[in-house]
């Protein structure tokens, strides 16, 4: 397989890496200029980060960077922190994003991904190794991020939502193909692999930040925790309801793996259909992947999952009261929540 330069890599990464969502416009305006800053000092670190350790290994690291991302999580640090000195905090959000690439290079290992956000994978283009050794080198420059800091705590706050990603891909492994996983189960398993990294975001930011971040750490940190539920629940309602042009996958990718998320955990009760059927002989190919995830959508499965998700969001934003956060970045923090649901519309 021929290799495409690394120059031409990160000239086509860097077209499509930055934050470019509509729904997160209103965000970069809210948060002005230091926001917009920050973010692309961020994007410039991880191109240093991906292109330090050799070519194959930065090869595939940019491409990584270049199948696009919202940078929420470096958003999080930047507008939780307030005003602070700007090397610490591009440090952090350097820090939760290759955790974050990392958790998707695994899990297209995993999964026998072929594509992610509509581009072929590091497993497709180099294979299990290559993609292995990829992500346990993101993860492994995420913690090296932090030392310059100075902060052990926020070496602790990385390396606990490190930790929780870890538990919740065991879960999930557990409970493949499974007919028992409960709703309660389903969001234990989301708090460990996504909301905790969401949370560690928010406490990055207030530990390196301004005094009145240090001061509302707990709130931030809930609000983080919170969306990142909803984010998670968004997501599997979209790997449902499609299409493949908007997920970057194709439909129904989830029940093809086994993963028991929740519009299928909520159609078993509405569907005796759906609550008898194996997804490990029923679900073999992606026309029936189609079938099932037009039959989970009849049942209002979806509908109660985003229920459940903007309830999540409303909790987050209410976390906000009381905190003292001047009023620019309250507002730009509820934005952030509203665009999570405005990217899953």
């Amino acid at each position: 397989m021929s290799v495409e330069p690394l120059s031409a890599r990160r000239g086509a990464a860097t077209s499509v890496a930055a934050p470019s969502l509509p729904e997160l416009a209103a965000v970069l305006s809210a948060g002005g200029p230091d926001l917009s800053r920050l973010l692309a000092s961020t994007e410039a670190r991880l191109f240093e980060v991906a292109e330090a350790h050799g070519e194959a290994l930065a090869g595939h690291a940019v491409s990584t960077l270049g199948a696009g991302g919202k940078r929420l999580r470096p958003m999080l640090v930047f507008l939780c922190a307030g005003p602070g000195e700007e090397a610490p905090l591009v440090r952090a959000g350097a820090a939760v994003e290759l955790v974050h690439m990392a958790t998707l290079v695994h899990d297209d290992v995993l999964d026998r991904a072929t594509l992610r956000r509509g581009r072929p994978t590091v497993f497709v283009e180099g294979g299990r190794s290559a993609a292995t050794a990829t992500g346990d080198l993101l993860f492994s420059r995420a913690f090296a991020e932090l030392v310059p800091t100075g902060s052990v705590e926020a070496l602790r706050v990385l390396s606990n939502a490190g930790s929780a990603l870890v538990r919740g891909e065991l879960m999930q492994r557990a409970d493949a193909w499974m007919a028992s996983v409960s709703s309660d189960r389903y969001l234990e398993r989301c708090e460990l692999k996504t909301a905790r990294l969401f949370e560690a975001a928010c406490r990055l930011g207030a530990l390196l930040g301004d005094r009145a971040a240090s001061s509302a750490e707990e709130a931030l940190a809930r609000f983080g925790a919170r969306v990142g539920l909803a984010f998670q629940i968004l997501d599997d309602v979209l790997d449902v309801s499609g299409p493949t042009e908007r997920t970057g996958k194709h439909r129904g990718a989830d029940l093809l793996d086994g993963t028991v998320t929740l519009p299928l955990i909520l159609a078993r009760a509405r569907d005796p259909g759906v609550r008898d059927l194996d997804l490990r002989t029923g679900v073999t190919s992606p026309d029936e992947a189609e079938a099932l995830c037009e039959r989970i959508a009849a049942t209002g499965a979806l509908d109660e999952a985003r229920r459940q998700a903007l309830a999540y969001v409303a909790e987050a934003k209410e976390t906000l009261s009381g905190t003292g956060l001047d009023p620019g970045r309250r507002r730009a923090l509820d934005l952030v929540a509203d665009g999570v649901v405005a990217r899953y519309a």
